[in-house]
């Protein structure tokens, strides 16, 4: 296993000091463009290293892995480099990491391959916080062999997920519990240590839905307790894939379904068919980049798993200073509401007006250059929870790449809006 670090002291502050926010834009081609962008939590923008990663192993001898030809290698390297990358990112084993489309589709394979162990004496745990690719992948897999789900509420007033409301619907028959690390419709980071430890009381395995958190903390899987994390690269600057982290020992015992001549070994058994190795390599740069944002704040000597730690201290501590800005300048407008309460939370702002439709605001900022999506972003059992249906509301949320400026376009566009 990866060995632990700690954040150097003052690293945090130190680190938004030496944030050099123009220096990481001129990184992004796409800004060029001139669009402010708050739409971050549906996919970030891509750094010009990462996009000459996946071009330059595109363009250089390429085949299936292996060791005899350069072709084979260059292959082999790829994903090599990449769990190693990712290993760092998440501060596991390299053997653990599973590689894929997305995250929706390796939790559905995932949640398939565990429900061969289940039946109908069996319980699975998902929570009403959740992206929907945390929910229905394991309500479909139970209810393919009559197991029953049970729903963990959280608070609508307060956005809160406690770990008591995890406790209330476990129990002896508990399988499995689903929870987001971070809600990607109101930014709520719940306590995962804590209800790792529940979980892991009633003999439990704990998947953990860190798609959105992934992007915006400094990450310690085995410190948070999970036995499955998932991920998605392309929020945290890479290309469009999807990441899965798995115990060993778990995925050991875990038979997915497989072509007869694919190997057997972990991880390997649960990647089908040629792995895509360029956006392995994207997925490479785009860990090395974020290990670099806040270069100072490491100290010298860090290696790749230090850097990241620090650099993604830095960027959280700097974000929720943004986000501080925006809620101020959101509740000097009429008819608000902030549904983003949580006392830990994600840079990441659900909002509503009284008497405006999400879409109209949408389209106003969109036609001023401001990408600021609506919805419910597939949080559908949240969305609901909170009286928002289908229609959700106006999303905001931050990327290394946003700064004071952004700012004072969006909260500017919207007292246009608003006729002030």
């Amino acid at each position: 296993m990866t060995e632990p670090h700690t954040v150097p002291d003052a690293a945090t502050a130190y680190g938004i000091a030496a944030y050099d926010v123009a220096a990481v834009r001129s990184r992004f081609p796409s800004l060029a463009a001139g669009a402010a962008h708050f739409d971050g939590p549906g996919g970030s923008q891509t750094p010009d290293v990462v996009a000459r990663a996946v071009h330059d192993t595109l363009i250089r001898p390429l085949a299936n892995r292996g060791t005899v030809t350069l072709a084979e290698r260059n292959a082999e390297d790829a994903v090599v480099a990449c769990r190693t990358a990712l290993a760092d990112f998440l501060g596991v084993e390299p053997d653990g990491v599973i590689f894929g489309r997305s995250m929706t589709q390796n939790t559905m394979d995932l949640a398939r391959t565990i429900a061969k162990r289940w039946g109908p004496a069996d319980e699975v745990v998902v929570t009403r916080l959740d992206h929907d690719g945390n929910v229905r992948p394991w309500v479909i897999a139970a209810r393919a062999v009559g197991a029953t789900v049970r729903f963990a509420d959280f608070d609508p007033e307060t956005g809160e997920l406690e770990p008591d409301q995890i406790e209330r619907v476990l129990s002896p028959a508990t399988r499995l519990v689903a929870v987001t690390a971070a809600s990607n419709l109101i930014g709520t980071m719940p306590d995962i240590a804590a209800i790792s430890q529940l979980a892991h009381t009633v003999g439990a395995w704990l998947h953990v839905d860190a798609v959105h958190y992934s992007a915006h903390a400094a990450i310690d899987v085995p410190a948070l307790g999970a036995d499955f994390y998932a991920c998605s690269p392309y929020k945290f600057l890479g290309p469009h894939c999807g990441v899965t982290y798995g115990r060993p020992d778990l995925l050991e015992r875990l038979s997915p379904d497989k072509l007869w001549p694919a190997t057997d070994a972990v991880p390997e058994r649960f990647e089908l068919g040629t792995l895509p190795y360029e956006l392995m390599a994207g997925t490479t740069a785009a860990i090395d980049f974020l290990a670099d944002l806040a270069p100072s704040a490491a100290g010298a000597g860090a290696d790749r798993r230090g850097r990241l730690l620090a650099s993604m201290a830095a960027l959280q501590a700097r974000e929720d200073v943004l986000r501080e800005r925006i809620e101020t300048g959101l509740r000097q407008l009429p008819g608000v509401t902030l549904w983003s309460r949580a006392v830990r939370r994600t840079p990441t702002l659900l909002t509503t007006f009284d008497g405006h439709d999400p879409q109209d605001i949408r389209a106003f900022l969109g036609e001023r250059g401001i990408n600021a999506p609506a919805g419910s972003f597939y949080a559908y059992e949240a969305s609901h929870r909170l009286g928002l249906g289908d229609a959700g509301g106006l999303r905001l949320g931050l990327a290394p790449y946003n700064d004071d400026n952004d700012i004072d376009r969006l909260l500017s566009a919207l007292r246009e809006y608003f006729g002030r």
